[in-house]
């Protein structure tokens, strides 16, 4: 594995990462519930702090960090919007999904290869975290 290749796989999982920082934005701008709002800003700041970990890590192996979604996420967050829920029962089940399968299933896919033990460690690390907003979430739809 070539450190240009961990670079890459590391870009490729931060731009997911600020797809997950603009889904959640668009999320907030549509809950009403004041406190789901704010439990949704608690998890769109994580997601921030997660984005800056991996844009250290990039910097730190000599790499340039990616600084958004790419043209191809915009594309997606933008389309998303015209089938998003209005209410709070579905924004969060929206957001679920998101969580789950792009925060999670397509991240694993992302970085299932080349990484450095240091960079495997602070991504699964971040996976970590990104399951238990998914456990979090599911209790907040209960």
């Amino acid at each position: 594995m070539s450190k240009n290749n961990v670079i890459d796989t590391l870009n490729e999982f931060l731009r997911g990462q600020y797809m997950g920082i603009h889904s959640y934005e668009r999320l907030i701008q549509r809950l009403e519930d004041e406190e789901l709002k704010k439990e949704f800003q608690a998890i769109q700041q994580e997601h921030k702090q997660h984005a800056m970990r991996v844009a250290e890590r990039i910097q730190n192996l000599g790499g340039r960090p990616v600084d958004s979604e790419g043209v191809m996420g915009s594309i997606q967050g933008r389309m998303s919007e015209y089938t998003m829920p209005h209410d709070s029962e579905g924004i969060l089940e929206q957001a679920i999904i998101g969580e789950g399968h792009y925060g999670i299933e397509i991240s694993e896919e992302i970085v299932r290869g080349d990484l450095d033990p240091e960079s495997r460690m602070l991504i699964e690390d971040i996976l970590d975290r990104d399951r238990e907003h998914v456990l979090y979430l599911k209790q907040l739809l209960q």
